[in-house]
């Protein structure tokens, strides 16, 4: 027979973990498209990753910003869909428990990492726009680093105290009723004790997430529509509106697609492999669509893709 301390060493390190209810014929369709959308978003975030080191024509401010925007579509992308087409496949539907807590701290690390990046990347627009004169001087090395550092630190720092806060819950419970692990998830597991402080540190920092974003990015586009319309030349307004349509479409769509998820869970009529796939389009929409939207919206990134893709069928010939 198993021991005492061997049976609560299973409870407190393997659980099981929601899936998918997908028919056996369904099965490998279902994941071979979710591996070719997989590749599909690591391929596209990084070719704009290395065309942003490569090219020279694109060692600037406003793209080493950028930057981080295509590595945190892959953190959030890589630390959710893997795991779930891995279940799919295998049917296991358990989980190691630090694996859960890993892939958790990475999930929301990426939902506060595109509110910060993007808050990043609209004081640069600001700079670059309303002030173009003195933008040399103001986005130096010294202050890139520092823009990128806090959107960066401040997501580590509230990312880590949250889960500071969790790693003191004692679990009785082994199911993750989600079909990837998040913070609520490991809460649940608990053993029915007052979690008034998590919820009150995570609905806190939700907000002040929220609040340092949405003004950062409210009082930029703002000055910069206030300059548009100050500015009649063409050219100004058609840079203007270059540079920030993509961010304000990504910031749309994150919003949109959150604020879809958490309705989907309001509503208990909606089926249950609907309200999963809702939960993972958080994940899912942006790393997919983001190396599109940069792809096609951002004239030097497009050039500098084009000039590689010219230069390798050169060289082939």
């Amino acid at each position: 027979m198993m021991s005492v301390q061997t049976l609560n060493q299973t409870v407190s390190y393997h659980l099981q973990i929601a899936s998918f209810d997908i028919p056996s014929p369904m099965t490998y369709p279902v994941f071979i498209m979710g591996l070719l959308l997989y590749l599909f978003s690591i391929f596209c975030n990084l070719t704009i990753m290395l065309l942003i080191i490569t090219q020279r024509t694109l060692h600037k401010p406003m793209f080493y910003i950028l930057f981080s925007l295509p590595l945190n579509d892959l953190v959030g992308i890589s630390s959710m869909l893997p795991r779930v087409l891995s279940d799919i496949v295998t049917q296991t539907h358990s989980v190691y428990y630090p694996t859960c807590v890993f892939q958790a701290f990475l999930c929301h690390m990426y939902g506060g990492g595109v509110l910060f990046v993007l808050a990043a990347m609209s004081i640069d627009r600001y700079f670059a726009i309303c002030k173009p004169l003195q933008y040399p001087s103001i986005m130096t090395p010294f202050t890139l680093c520092v823009i990128i550092s806090a959107a960066w630190g401040l997501d580590m720092a509230m990312i880590l105290t949250l889960f500071a806060l969790q790693s003191r819950v004692k679990r009785c419970k082994a199911y993750i009723q989600n079909i990837y692990c998040d913070n609520p998830s490991l809460l649940r597991l608990s053993c029915g004790e007052d979690l008034t402080a998590n919820n009150i540190y995570g609905l806190a920092m939700t907000a002040l997430m929220q609040i340092i974003s949405v003004g950062i990015q409210l009082f930029s586009y703002i000055n910069i529509l206030v300059i548009c319309i100050i500015n009649r030349q063409s050219d100004t307004k058609s840079k203007a509106v270059n540079t920030c349509v993509a961010q304000l479409v990504t910031f749309l769509l994150f919003e949109l697609t959150s604020t879809f998820v958490i309705l989907s869970y309001r509503f208990q009529n909606i089926p249950h492999n609907a309200q999963k796939l809702c939960g993972m389009m958080i994940y899912l929409l942006l790393p997919i669509i983001n190396p599109i939207i940069y792809g096609m919206k951002t004239k030097d990134i497009r050039s500098a893709f084009f000039m590689v893709v010219r230069k390798k069928k050169i060289a082939f010939k």
